[in-house]
């Protein structure tokens, strides 16, 4: 059979791309044809997707610092912490140097279930050898996790058998839990930690809150700082736990989206539970917006300092090879009409990640008098009518600085090599049945264990064998929280309890003790709702002089 080719000149083909392109706005056009004639005439091999991604991205850099695109994998890598599961191995280890360290295993997960124990040193996986070669977390992570119901072999040391054992495990789904501790700081004070906002933390705090009331909870401490939010209906589910009927929990506006408001619906079961928010800089987007609401309907003092300041909804985009793009389509406003957004240029993300940095060196971490109140973005409360700033994050009601004087660089190096954490699970290794066997409980633990001299000593000599040089006087500066965090860290690994670390830490941790005061201090607490801080209207005299 004959075949007929016909030929179709370059002309008639560039013809028809504008008569389709007619219809289009002008810029499409442009940057359609701009891609085409890379693709078509460049003077090397070039690939389209990546002439694509790399516009699209182009495009989004000009904007505000939070629109983004990410490709297919960091997509999952993405969404993975706030989905709340994944499918993996179930164990949560940490890398001694260069070998993995079982800290715990997941209550009924995958590896629980064959029999791997707190302790193992994970050598192989699927006859890859991990150990010794210095991998990384995130490929180690990656042969470890994969689709429910595959298979993986590990072989694993354990301290007094002389041969690895072998464990095939199957991969199941594995929660990823958005709190990070609960546990009563006294007979009637619960203490909630929520480290993000996912699919699932509204429901993971209704079940701790009701754990914690069983437990004799009458007021709560619930703490956000570290916080960089998630999901907007998340912080939306859990305001509407604490508001009354009819109370606005947020709106959101944009130039091309319409004022959308969401008001709370009366059914919570706490609305009437005293509390105390506490926050940091580092708490972001979803979290200030809870604490934005419990502030400005003064339904709860908040604790710490100033918030990160992000005010910006993206809404995501996905396409269908898996990657996203997330456009920043409106502001989010607190209820008394605040945009919490930091100001920002459009373009200059260098700049606006080097914010937090800028306000270290002002000094507004560790002194009230460095913070620069704006009279021009003064707020009231919904309910009392007290006074509240707008124009870059929340500010708390009760300022608290960081505390630096047990910092050292000797503590800084030891940190920084992780020679901290080296140690902890050195002697967990070697102390582990002991430890367990004197101390019961966590609470036993807490009350009878002492990080002795002669620890230490050993933990000196650890750093000096990695290159950190002891310091006699800055050792001294930093020994108490060293200590602390040492005990902590044990804690931690021989309780298989990720509440264990906070349990001992925030022993020293200033903000919650701040809040701990307040919350106990009821005059002062209702004085806070009622009048708001004094202290912030001098400073807004003081700045409006300069």
């Amino acid at each position: 059979m004959k075949r007929i080719f016909i030929t179709v000149p370059m002309c008639l083909i560039l013809s028809l791309a504008v008569t389709a392109q007619r219809s289009m706005p002008q810029a499409m056009q442009k940057l359609l044809n701009a891609e085409y004639a890379i693709a078509s005439l460049y003077v090397d091999s070039v690939s389209e997707d990546k002439l694509v991604e790399d516009a699209i991205k182009g495009m989004l850099e000009s904007l505000d610092p939070h629109s983004s695109y990410t490709d297919a994998k960091e997509t999952k890598e993405l969404e993975e912490p706030l989905q709340g599961e994944f499918s993996g191995v179930g164990i949560q280890f940490n890398m001694n140097k260069d070998t993995l360290y079982v800290i715990q295993t997941i209550p009924g997960g995958p590896s629980e279930r064959v029999g791997v124990l707190a302790g193992d040193r994970i050598i192989y996986v699927n006859d890859t050898t991990i150990a010794g070669v210095k991998m990384k977390n995130s490929d180690i992570q990656k042969r470890l996790r994969g689709k429910k119901g595959t298979q993986v072999t590990i072989k694993v040391k354990r301290a007094g058998v002389p041969e690895l054992i072998t464990f095939r495990i199957t991969r199941d789904n594995i929660p990823l839990h958005s709190i990070d501790a609960q546990y009563m700081l006294d007979e009637q004070t619960g203490y909630l930690r929520i480290s993000r906002f996912g699919a699932k933390t509204h429901e993971e705090m209704m079940e701790a809150l009701k754990e914690l009331k069983k437990q004799g909870m009458t007021q709560l401490i619930l703490d956000l700082s570290d916080n960089g939010g998630g999901y907007l209906n998340a912080a939306i589910d859990m305001c509407n736990e604490f508001l009354q009927r009819g109370q606005l929990m947020v709106y959101t506006e944009g130039e091309n989206s319409p004022r959308n408001e969401a008001n709370a619906n009366g059914w919570g079961d706490y609305k009437d539970l005293h509390m105390v928010v506490i926050v940091n800089q580092y708490s972001a987007s979803a979290a200030e917006i809870f604490a934005g609401a419990m502030q400005d309907w003064d339904r709860a003092v908040v604790v710490g300092r100033r918030t990160f300041g992000k005010g910006l909804v993206q809404r995501p985009f996905k396409f269908d090879d898996g990657s996203m793009m997330r456009l920043t389509v409106a502001r989010y406003y607190t209820p008394s009409g605040r945009c919490i957004q930091k100001p920002y240029s459009r373009g200059d993300k260098k700049a606006y990640e080097k914010e937090l940095l800028d306000r270290a060196n002002v000094g507004e971490y560790y002194s009230l008098d460095s913070i620069q109140f704006n009279d021009t973005l003064r707020y009231t409360t919904r309910l009392n009518g007290r006074t509240i700033y707008g124009g870059g994050g929340v500010m708390p009601d009760v300022y608290v600085p960081v505390d630096t004087t047990e910092y050292s660089t000797y503590y800084r190096d030891m940190s920084a090599k992780g020679i901290i954490n080296q140690y902890a699970i050195s002697y967990v290794d070697k102390h582990r049945k002991a430890i367990s066997k004197q101390y019961k409980t966590l609470k036993d633990f807490d009350n009878g264990f002492v990080v002795t001299d002669a620890m230490m000593k050993d933990f000196i000599a650890l750093g000096e064998k990695d290159s950190v040089k002891y310091d006699e006087e800055k050792y001294r500066t930093s020994e108490t929280l060293l200590k602390d965090i040492i005990k902590g860290l044990i804690a931690r690994d021989v309780y298989g309890d990720s509440s264990a670390y906070s349990v001992i830490i925030n022993h020293r941790n200033r903000d919650l003790q701040a809040a701990y005061e307040v919350l106990n201090d009821r005059e002062r607490y209702n004085r806070l709702l009622r009048e708001g801080n004094p202290e912030y209207e001098r400073l807004v005299k003081h700045n409006d002089k300069q």
